[in-house]
């Protein structure tokens, strides 16, 4: 038989490919990098004045999203829902976790570390962990291999540094020095791959900052034109310049998804942008935060995704790049891989729901958000005469996000069909989550309001 010139060609490379076809892929390393009261417009790349070259570069070489949403406005929560894909009412971390605490995540949640486990991950936390302190809670029977860090936040006490491995717990020290642990975190998080990096693995480096009280190192203190605050923020982006530079320094760099993110607004200082509200609220500012991931050679550079997107799905996300199985419990996350890549603009999603404790306030369905019920009283001050109650608002408010990112105008009495859309998606799925979000629907529901103006907070009826 003959064979002509290119048949000969398709044959030999045939041959020659058909090895490498059957050889094993090594799944890709996961770095998340997670700040702690980090404002959306606290980066250069979205706005700020403050230094973070180191960033803005990690942007400009992937992808940068201006519609990403953390799962609740506070710590513990918003940690909760990042790391099982799951509402944090649903696994029953609905509120901020003090030293003085017994519970934390519950072992019938399946982490990232824990799902990645089975395909061969070396796994590290380093930084807080926020969602137990007690031996059984901490991230080492979660999943992870190891965990250096604090397990709550810096203002809590007391404020012990903890190492961590599966042979028991040490303490580095009983009061921990806020001044070095960013330069302690980063040292820990670059050993990790430093060692880990014949194999695949997963590093989630949740900073402490930079939530209060501030710290930096006498590298950075005073070295920013924006005080203490802005000195943190540069020592962070110094950090992540750290990290990036570990792994293409460790030829890593083709074979590495990292990203970066916000547990939720900016507290007391801090910038939410141009968006409304901040820490402990359900307004854009208390929710919306940066995210950051790059990837060369899967993620192009330079896109910017306005596509609705959330920390709940980081963990489908992992699974449907490294082929690791999803966990047993149902999940509100879905992957955005298409979101990353360019590939796609906007995902179609159900209504994005905005919990604050076990009180739902808020849905976003597309470019819009409704607001249903909010607080008697702000977010960190005295409660009113009666207590801190959530209410149900005498006229909900619908605001078009895409005109309107600052939730400046309402639109409801012009969009009657949008609202009844998304008020029948909120009804449709609060019978899905636990008793006490039931619960706390219905008796929002049946308290009685007065009449207030657009925006203010509401009043019970006498």
């Amino acid at each position: 038989m003959q064979i002509d010139r290119r048949g000969f060609l398709r044959s030999a490379a045939a041959a020659v490919c058909a090895p490498l076809a059957a050889a094993p892929t090594r799944p890709p390393n996961i770095v998340l990098i997670y700040c702690d009261d980090l404002g959306y417009g606290d980066f250069g790349c979205y706005g700020s004045k403050i230094r973070t070259p180191n960033i803005d570069r990690m942007a400009s070489e992937g992808v940068r999203f201006t519609n990403f949403y953390s799962a609740n406005p506070v710590c513990s929560p918003s940690r909760a829902a990042l790391l099982t894909g799951r509402y944090p009412t649903r696994v029953g971390v609905p509120h901020v976790l003090f030293p003085n605490d017994k519970t934390g995540l519950p072992d019938s949640e399946t982490t990232i570390a824990q799902m990645l486990k089975p395909k061969g991950y070396k796994t590290m936390c380093v930084g807080k962990w926020h969602l137990g302190h007690l031996p059984e809670f901490l991230p080492t029977s979660r999943g992870f291999d190891e965990y250096y860090g604090i397990p709550y936040s810096n203002d809590m006490n007391p404020r012990v540094l903890l190492h961590a491995t599966p042979a028991g717990v040490e303490t580095v020290e009983e009061t921990a020095t806020l001044e070095t642990l960013t330069p302690r975190y980063t040292e820990q998080a670059v050993r990790f791959i430093e060692r880990s990096k014949d194999s695949p693995f997963f590093l989630y480096l949740p900073h402490t900052y930079p939530h209060i009280p501030l710290g930096a190192s006498p590298r950075f203190r005073g070295k920013s034109p924006l005080g203490l605050y802005g000195d943190v923020i540069e020592e962070l982006d110094w950090s992540v310049g750290e990290v990036l530079a570990c792994i293409k320094r460790n030829g890593l760099d083709g074979n590495t998804l990292v990203m970066l993110s916000s547990d939720n607004g900016p507290w007391y200082q801090g910038s939410p942008g141009r968006l409304r509200g901040r820490k402990g609220m359900t307004y854009e500012g208390g929710v919306r935060v940066p995210f950051i991931a790059r990837f060369p050679g899967r993620i192009p550079k330079g896109i910017t995704c306005t596509g609705v997107a959330a920390t709940l799905d980081v963990l489908p996300t992992i699974a449907q790049l490294t082929g690791a199985p999803l966990p047993r419990n149902p999940l509100d996350g879905i992957d955005i891989w298409p979101l990353l890549t360019g590939q796609r603009q906007a995902i179609e999603r159900e209504a994005l729901l905005y919990f604050d404790g076990w009180n739902l306030q808020c849905a976003r369905w597309g470019k819009w958000k409704l607001h249903v019920a909010r607080y008697n009283s702000m977010a960190y001050n005295p409660a009113p005469a009666g207590g801190r109650v959530n209410l149900p608002l005498t006229s909900p408010e619908l605001y078009d996000l895409e005109n309107d990112p600052d939730e400046s105008y309402d639109v409801a009495p012009e969009n009657p069909a949008i609202v009844a859309e998304i008020r029948g998606r909120i009804e449709r799925l609060i019978p899905s989550f636990p008793e006490p979000v039931r619960k706390a629907w219905a008796a929002t529901m049946a308290r009685q309001t007065q009449p207030a103006a657009v925006g203010a907070l509401p009043r019970p009826a006498n």
